[in-house]
């Protein structure tokens, strides 16, 4: 039997962050929506219930067949999984007098099953909840109850099921990790064994397997996660993987030639191919952010696959997927709203007639850096921010021309310099200038100047999907902002993006 843990996702926004923690401690795990658990559970060793925005009490209700996991399987209800557990096995739950959310204190912890081990009474945990259960379910015991909420956590007895009314996996509850340590490889046994050099181990064994002696196309962005899928191949079909990378005009100042003689050095067998014009000339006139992003993918897909087929017998496409983007397309809710589209994210057109491996497809970012560093990919590489597919046509509100792409190479390339200069850079998720569609007057010397305005963006972040301004200092930004007016021909007035993500986005467009 295989030491992994099975997630069930009720709709909540902290299920990813469940996996991150569980993943944390060296242990493998994947999500699986509530309506769609594994026929075959042989593999996996315990089974944890996120919360959920639904109430228990309603009738469209998550309402999951758990007969094959209850009493068979080491359990953990979070939160929504604690109230399922308790109203549909013959506790009660009801709304709250008032909304339980927020900081909470565990005053009397009950337990003798090793689940609050090393967690003292008047720990913190972190509450979200409207409803409370009342009444415990059949068989159940009281583990553990804070001011506000007198079951806070129980187990059954006679089963490995236990039950927490808080969230073990957010930032806020102190002891989280040891409770979830605790359940996972002191209650249900399972092995901290999953580690970068196991992946990586597994990994390619399992590609050379899977490849065999075909040929694998890969298109490689200059990013990590194209990078760490590119070094894996590598290391299971070598001289059959063959990497292409396109310059599409929008990539930062010396970007195209910097990265291939950066992959030279790596040893893999890149073609870098030049087609700046042509998507410069695809998004002539084109200013509406969606129609960007559309012809930039259209002319991706025609370059890349013209530069396919010229591989005699290649039979594979390599992506740089990862878990994120895998949760995202099986979600409780089905793929969320369309925020932006993505050109390298989805299927494949028709005519590419291509089988697609995904070697990172189980991995979350950080965990793809932590494999990068595995096999020795260096540093600087591993810790590049992220860039949009899109490149800079997202940064440059309005239409794109020749002109506008240059000022805002020069731009970024001062800011992104700086940043490194002053050892900002690896405490920045993500920075990058916008080129915006406006001019402002200003006075240079004794002359009138009406030219554009740049804005720099700099955001912190673990994964993307939340972000908060970075406060850089102040004499930063002003030697940053004088460098760009001053060198930056066609540039008069710079700003600073303070905003948060939600309501923002990291890109403006």
């Amino acid at each position: 039997m295989q030491n992994n843990v099975l997630i069930l996702d009720f709709g909540s926004q902290f299920t990813q962050l469940i996996a991150r923690r569980v993943r944390e401690l060296n242990i493998y795990c994947e999500i699986h929506p509530y309506h769609h658990i594994p026929e075959d559970l042989s593999s996996f060793k315990a089974v944890i219930l996120s919360g959920s925005p639904f109430s228990v009490r309603a009738e469209d209700a998550p309402h999951p067949d758990l007969s094959k996991i209850k009493g068979k399987l080491p359990l953990l209800g979070v939160c929504y999984g604690a109230q399922y557990l308790a109203h549909f096995f013959g506790g009660e739950v009801a709304p709250s007098n008032t909304r339980e959310y927020g900081r909470a204190k565990l005053n009397t912890i009950l337990d003798t099953s090793n689940l609050f081990i090393g967690i003292p009474e008047g720990a913190q945990v972190w509450m979200s909840h409207s409803d409370s259960i009342k009444v415990l379910p059949k068989k159940a015991i009281k583990l553990a109850s804070t001011d506000d909420v007198a079951n806070a956590a129980y187990q059954i007895e006679g089963e490995e099921t236990y039950a927490i009314q808080f969230h073990p996996e957010v930032y806020h509850t102190t002891h989280g990790k040891q409770l979830l340590e605790n359940f996972l490889i002191e209650i249900a046994g399972v092995k901290p064994n999953w580690t970068p050099a196991a992946f990586v181990d597994t990994t390619v064994q399992e590609l050379k397997e899977k490849l065999g002696n075909d040929k694998v196309v890969l298109g490689l962005s200059g990013g990590v996660d194209s990078t760490v899928a590119a070094v894996l191949l590598h290391k299971a079909i070598g001289k059959n993987l063959y990497c292409i990378f396109v310059n599409n005009g929008l990539l930062r100042k010396n970007e195209f030639q910097n990265v291939l003689d950066q992959y030279e050095h790596m040893g893999l067998n890149v073609k870098g191919v030049d087609a700046s014009a042509r998507f410069l000339k695809a998004l002539a006139g084109v200013s509406e952010p969606e129609a960007k992003r559309k012809a930039i993918g259209n002319a991706f897909i025609e370059v890349f696959d013209h530069e396919a087929h010229l591989v005699e017998d290649v039979d594979w496409l390599a992506q740089g997927t990862i878990y994120p983007d895998v949760i995202e397309s099986v979600s409780v809710n089905g793929p969320s709203v369309t925020i932006k589209s993505h050109h390298n994210v989805g299927g494949l057109p028709d005519f590419m007639k291509l089988k697609v491996v995904e070697p990172l497809r189980m991995l979350f970012k950080d965990e793809v850096r932590r494999v990068g560093a595995q096999m020795g990919i260096d540093p600087e590489l591993l810790g590049r921010h992220p860039f949009p597919g899109p490149g800079l046509a997202i940064r440059i509100l309005g239409d794109i021309t020749e002109e506008k792409v240059r000022i805002l190479q020069e731009v970024d390339a001062i800011f992104i310099d700086g940043l490194k200069k002053w050892d900002l850079y690896d405490k920045v998720w993500q920075a990058g200038a916008i080129l915006l569609p406006v001019q402002s007057v200003g006075v240079m010397g004794d002359e009138r100047t009406y030219e554009k305005v740049v804005a720099l963006r700099a955001v912190e972040s673990t994964d993307g999907m939340t972000a908060d301004w970075v406060n850089l200092p102040y004499e930063f930004l002003q030697e940053t902002s004088n460098y760009i007016i001053n060198r930056v021909k066609g540039v008069n007035r710079v700003v600073y993006d303070i905003s948060s993500k939600p309501p923002a986005t990291i890109e403006w467009e």
